[in-house]
């Protein structure tokens, strides 16, 4: 059974920045594709970023691009999301989520495991 746990959630001040850390309980990380979804109140689970198995390609939602920045250490078996520049709008639950495939994969249901969820609050 694979588990994903995150950390680094907490609250910052609009324009300042966060780094989450989901660590993978998994004999071969490397062969997962990994992702960041996000849950702000009242809204569904909406895609954030995602890297594939090597961490050669990562993709993101318009609405981090440039800001966000994903990255992962497969000997750690680590996958990190690096905020900057945070919004108000960034207010949400984060979840991190491990895929069998190995490419980047953007959407739930491709997602196999997931994690508990980090809170991430933005002041303005």
């Amino acid at each position: 059974q694979v588990q994903l746990v995150e950390s680094g959630g907490g609250l910052a001040q609009a324009g300042g920045s966060l780094r989450l850390s989901c660590a993978a309980s998994v004999r071969t990380f490397s062969g997962y594709s990994m992702g960041w979804f996000r849950q702000g109140p009242g809204k569904g689970r909406e895609f954030v970023a995602a890297i594939s198995g090597s961490g050669s390609r990562t993709n993101y939602a318009d609405s981090v691009l440039g800001r966000f920045t994903i990255s992962r250490d497969n000997a750690k078996n680590t996958v990190y999301l690096q905020m900057d520049s945070l919004k108000p709008e960034d207010t949400a639950v984060y979840y991190c989520a491990g895929s069998y495939r190995i490419s980047i994969v953007t959407t739930a249901p491709e997602y196999d495991y997931w994690g508990q969820g980090t809170q991430v609050t933005v002041s303005s």
